[in-house]
């Protein structure tokens, strides 16, 4: 599992750790468009599938559900910079405890506009399996493609702890 909350400084000898090379990144508006249009993409694919999501907030609650969250640090820094309000770590550490995720709201989420690629293609709804690991691959691979675009460093790991890595960027600045 990939973790960047306890990360020094970027190997790009800037002095900035990842989370915060990340959180500049997706305040560029080209990175930002960038990361938008693989949503986009992914949005187009799901609609045209029409899977059923029943709002339950199953998916939203990974240790009851028996899976976990992956993203990239882009996706990360994204969610949070996007969120219209502040994450603490305590939150996310808190979410981290209970077994689900930060943004969980009752059964919806709380960060529905800005929410990661494994959100958007993961659904409850069993006819969607078929489909939903080659959308997934084809989107990691687009995103994968925006850090190597802008030279920005690539990392993939668990959501809360990317997240941990970003808030805690937040609050360096």
């Amino acid at each position: 599992m990939e973790d960047v909350r306890d990360e020094g400084p970027s190997p790009r000898g800037d002095g900035m750790t990842l989370g915060e090379a990340w959180m500049r990144a997706v305040a560029e508006p080209e990175v930002a468009a960038a990361i938008e249009a693989v949503y986009v993409m992914v949005a187009d694919q799901v609609a045209a599938r029409g899977p059923a999501c029943w709002a339950s907030g199953r998916c939203c609650n990974f240790a009851a559900a028996g899976h976990r969250l992956y993203v990239t640090g882009l996706e990360a820094a994204y969610a949070t910079s996007r969120l219209g309000r502040t994450v603490s770590l305590g939150q996310v550490e808190a979410a981290r405890a209970r077994g689900d995720c930060p943004f969980l709201e009752g059964t919806l989420c709380g960060a529905h506009g800005v929410k990661p690629l494994g959100c958007r293609v993961y659904f409850c709804d069993r006819t969607a399996e078929a489909w939903q690991r080659e959308l997934t691959e084809r989107g990691l691979a687009m995103l994968r493609e925006v850090h190597e675009r802008f030279g920005i460093e690539y990392r993939y790991g668990e959501w809360r702890g990317m997240l941990e890595g970003v808030v805690g960027a937040e609050g360096r600045h």
